[in-house]
Formats: structure tokens, sequence, C-alpha cells
């Protein structure tokens, strides 16, 4: 039974958005919940907030960052009337960063729907806002596994670092005792609404495939 849905994501600039608020345009560190279902849910066709609240809900998301890439700071300028003429605004992204998401669903039937989506959207898929598109097809195949630990461990790295495996950072869903809250569970994606989710930080042990230079 397929429990595992893996996806590469991959590009120039990423930005996850996790406490973006007016003029401040933040990003995680790594692509969050939202973002990822946000994707999904491109990928599938979906633009209701119940449909998309709901398949978030039948979901649970790990992220391996496999090049964290570099923060990157980008001033632009925004008008309306409700602001009273022109604003400066900080917009953050993720310069050449690189992550391995496992998302994982106890419907094997949807882990599939997702899948053929993925390598088939709707939408064009984008990695946090639509000025950063994917640079690689973003599927990377399915599986079963009995823990996300599992999971994320099971692909191997691509490197030119010299070893048969490396440790790399992954963020990974948890209970309330067990790590931090943070809040990119999605709610209402029309009224930008989001629920607590907690995740923890782990090193994985990870087998190593060499790249070619």
């Amino acid at each position: 039974m397929t429990n595992t849905l893996f996806l590469w994501l991959e590009g120039p600039l990423q930005s996850w958005g996790e406490r973006a608020r007016w003029s401040m345009r933040d990003s995680a560190t790594e692509p969050t919940k939202s973002g990822v279902v946000g994707l999904l849910a491109c990928a599938m066709g979906l633009d209701q907030d119940e449909d998309i609240r709901a398949l978030s809900q039948r979901l649970h998301v790990g992220a391996r960052c496999d090049r964290p890439g570099m923060l990157l700071k980008d001033y632009q300028t925004i008008q309306g009337p409700w602001l009273g003429g022109t604003q400066l605004s900080d917009r953050y992204y993720l310069c050449d960063a690189t992550f391995l998401i496992a998302v994982q669903s106890d419907d094997a039937a949807l882990v599939e729907q997702l899948a053929k989506a993925v390598k088939n959207p709707v939408w064009p898929i984008f990695l946090g806002r639509k000025s950063c598109p994917p640079c690689r097809p973003p599927f990377a195949g399915t599986g079963d596994y009995p823990t996300m630990k599992t999971a994320l461990e099971s692909v191997p790295v691509i490197t030119l670092r010299e070893s048969n495996t490396v440790q790399i950072r992954a963020v990974m869903e948890c209970t309330p005792d067990e790590g931090t809250r943070r809040r990119d569970e999605i709610d209402s994606r029309s009224r930008r609404t989001f629920l607590p989710r907690y995740t923890f930080d782990v090193l994985l042990t990870v087998k190593v495939q060499p790249e070619v230079p």
C-alpha cells in the first residue's frame, strides 16, 4: 500500500511565507505545510476553502533540507488607496535551495491521486510564490514507509561529497508536547487564516549518490 508521495522542490528562488504581514513578506527556512498543500491544490485544481482545508487535514508533511540555500532580501514598492501613497515592501526568498518533501496519508488512493496531479497539474506549480517556478519536475516517486523519518532517509542525496552517508536537517510534524508551535495548517486560503501545527528538527543519516561533476 502506498502512503508517501515524494516531491523535489528546487529552483533559483523559493519563498515560504509563515508570518507575512502587510509590507513584510518573510520566508521560512524550509517549505511550510500550507505552502506544500497549496502546491498540491494547484496541481489538483482546487480553489475552494473547504476542499483545500479537507486536503490539508488528511496529510502529514516532512521536509528534508538537502541544500538550505541563502536568504535573499528584495526591496519592492506597493501602492494602493488604503496605503495613502507608496510604501516599501521587504520580500524574502531562499536562493538556490533544494528540498525533499515527504507527503504522507493513510489514504492510498489519495496519494496516488496526488501523484497523478503533480505529474500532470491543472494549474502551474510554483515554489511558494507565482514568481518562483521550479527548475525540475517536482514528482520524485511514491512508496510505503512505517514512519516519516524512514521515508525521508530512504531517498539518497545527490552531492559531490566523498562519503557514503551525510547528515541532513529535516523538519517533521509531531505532537504539541514534542515540538515547536507554528501556524502553517491551512484554515482559509481566501481569508489567509491558519491553524497551529507542531514540528521538530532532526538530523537524518542519508546515503550519498555521487553527483557527476
